[in-house]
């Protein structure tokens, strides 16, 4: 198939009466191998390249207590050396095939990937499955990655008072779940991590029965099974391993607030999250809502709050909103304001509220609803141009507990969404009681003007 140039793309994602399965037509093929590994096969033939990508059911989120940060660090320790491999061996070769290759860990899952050339998956397979099973860590290794994952937390959070503000956010928002525990980890507890910590997290949770195999590019699916079969399924299943359980959210009563204050910030901001129903399989509609919601209100410069406080009221230099939907548990909604100099974080804050108010009175623009939609179909017509971005959709939502199924439902979903449901999607969120609003400002600034500090106030 002839890759479709950008401007055609658009036409095809924008002509009246296409739908989404014309403009966005996934070749996907599924299977699953003996051992409980899921494989999953999305054919793009237009160039001569391939992404694998090995996504474990298994993040942050799913750390035992008191050991926060060890999956993160051992996707760090899974580049040293196993059976087979020599530490850095993976990389070095991956780039002395001219690919490229990395890993992250969110919440809830952990990936890792190379993109190469085509014919190099099967390299590629033998060793990720390698260190699936067979990595050899010593206690050198434990304390050199240490000291590097503890320097990673002072680079990017330690050192920036926003990545400070956001930790102590999450904290306040989450009463119970894990979701409340920074992804890299607190850094008391990192500096605890050891090898019987990073092992036991290993031994469980990397097996063939908690990965999904995502490939994506110019393969065909059964050359893709015989390469699966070949090196992934000779790992032996975990029997041990259980469903997933994780601690829950019981009622959130009370609206919390905070006040960050640090020194270093260049610029006051206020931020509001509210917890949000997150996208489940098989009832996406209400995350479709809350999507096209935060698009409205803060999806750009035209959106609702930016029209509104950044060109009419000209009190903020920015103003968004954000949904992070795909999610195994309960996520959040998000807004945020940066006011123009001289303009309070009081006043920036009734402001917001004012404008949230007659928002919810007015009800949301129909054209600029069919605006939002129209970008949202040529940017996944777009999309489609990067193996890396194809497979990261799969991947996220697949160990978020979502089906194929539900990926390839949900641009049509989108398309569907009506006024009427997003306001619904509104009035269920905005709910005080599930709030925290914070305040990032520098010493000195934090308190509202003729106001007692409230008892709930956290200030640092």
């Amino acid at each position: 198939m002839p890759k479709i140039v950008p401007a055609l793309a658009l036409a095809i994602a924008l002509a009246p009466g296409a739908t989404m399965a014309q403009a966005i037509d996934d070749q996907v093929t599924t299977f699953t191998l003996d051992n409980g590994m899921d494989v999953v096969v999305i054919e793009d033939h237009r160039a001569p390249v391939v992404q694998q990508m090995v996504w474990y059911r298994a993040g942050s989120a799913d750390e035992t207590p008191g050991v926060s940060g060890v999956a993160h660090f051992l996707e760090h320790l899974l580049f040293k050396a196993t059976d087979t491999l020599e530490a850095g061996e993976l990389s070095a070769t991956v780039a002395a095939n001219g690919g490229s290759d990395n890993a992250f860990t969110s919440y809830d899952y952990t990936a890792y990937y190379q993109q190469v050339a085509a014919d190099r998956l099967g390299l590629m397979m033998e060793m990720e499955s390698d260190r699936m099973k067979n990595i050899r860590l010593t206690e050198t290794d434990i304390a050199t990655e240490r000291d590097v994952i503890l320097e990673e937390r002072n680079m990017r959070i330690e050192n920036s008072p926003g990545a400070l503000f956001s930790e102590d956010m999450a904290a306040a928002q989450y009463l119970n779940h894990r979701y409340g525990v920074p992804v890299i980890g607190w850094k008391h507890e990192m500096e605890q991590l050891d090898l019987e910590a990073v092992m036991a997290f290993y031994e469980l949770y990397y097996s063939p029965n908690n990965a999904i195999l995502v490939v994506t590019g110019d393969v065909d699916p059964d050359d893709v099974r015989a390469l699966a079969e070949d090196t992934y399924g000779r790992i032996p299943a975990n029997p041990a391993l259980t469903p997933r359980a994780r601690p829950q959210e019981p009622p959130q009563r009370a609206a919390r607030r905070l006040v960050y204050e640090d020194p270093r910030v260049a610029q006051p901001t206020l931020r509001r999250s509210y917890l949000a129903p997150e996208r489940n399989p098989g009832d996406q509609r209400t995350a479709a809502a809350l999507e096209l919601l935060s698009e409205v209100l803060g999806g750009g410069t035209t959106s609702f709050l930016n029209e509104r406080l950044q060109f009419e009221e000209k009190s903020v230099v920015y103003a968004g909103s954000y949904y992070a939907g795909t999610a195994l548990d309960a996520t959040t909604f998000n807004l945020i304001v940066v006011p123009v100099p001289g303009v309070g974080l009081q006043e920036a804050e009734a402001s917001l509220d004012a404008a949230l108010a007659d928002f919810m009175a007015d009800g949301v623009d129909p054209e600029q609803l069919d605006r939002i939609k129209a970008q949202l179909r040529a940017a996944q017509v777009y999309e489609r141009d990067s193996v890396d971005s194809v497979g990261n959709r799969y991947g996220r939502a697949l160990t978020s507990g979502l089906t194929v199924e539900d990926v390839q439902a949900w641009p049509a979903l989108l398309q569907e969404i009506t006024p009427e449901e997003v306001m619904a999607a509104a009035e269920m969120v905005f709910r005080p009681e599930t709030s925290v609003t914070g305040w990032l400002v520098r010493p000195g600034e934090g308190e509202p003007a003729g106001q007692e500090p409230v008892e709930e106030e956290v200030t640092q």
